[in-house]
């Protein structure tokens, strides 16, 4: 039986409300694969023996924002590039991780046009920041952890990441 939202025993939420609660519960996620606040740039691959390893490339480190991309080691047969794939803003300061577009090569402007609405934009971050919600939550329960990162070497070896000494 549907209620009515002026009964509920809490107050409704908005459309950028429940954004920003997807905002912050991400940050928790991807604070338990790994380490924000000393996790140099460079890539990690993160292995729980599933034969399907999540890489982790630290894009940019700045005093409050760290942007990163998440895919499994799979590439696209067509591109080459990491399929599936979500790059994420991580907001230091607010405790927040955004995810930014989840496709290589597919910002928001090929999704939605040039000049989508406000409703559409809207839209469209709150299915990638589910999506990304629901993903760090798979690979939780998968065993991925700060734990199982390793650093990816030059000469392609995964190597042991120690979070103290980054």
């Amino acid at each position: 039986m549907r209620q009515n939202r002026n009964n509920l025993p809490y107050p409704p939420i908005s459309r950028f409300g429940w954004l920003m609660g997807l905002y912050s519960e991400n940050f928790a996620r991807i604070g338990g694969l790994l380490d924000l606040a000393k996790l140099p740039a460079g890539r990690y691959i993160s292995s729980v023996g599933d034969g399907l390893n999540v890489s982790v490339d630290v894009l940019e480190r700045h005093a409050h924002t760290v942007e990163l991309r998440l895919s499994y080691t799979l590439k696209d047969p067509v591109t080459g590039l990491p399929d599936p794939s979500a790059v994420v803003r991580v907001y230091l300061d607010s405790h927040q991780a955004e995810a930014t577009h989840c496709y290589v090569g597919r910002h928001w402007q090929d999704v939605l046009g040039l000049r989508p609405s406000p409703e559409v934009m809207m839209g469209h971050r709150l299915r990638m920041n589910s999506f990304l919600s629901k993903w760090l939550g798979y690979l939780a329960e998968l065993g991925h952890r700060r734990e199982s990162l390793r650093c990816a070497g030059s000469d392609g070896l995964e190597v042991k990441v120690s979070m103290t000494d980054a």
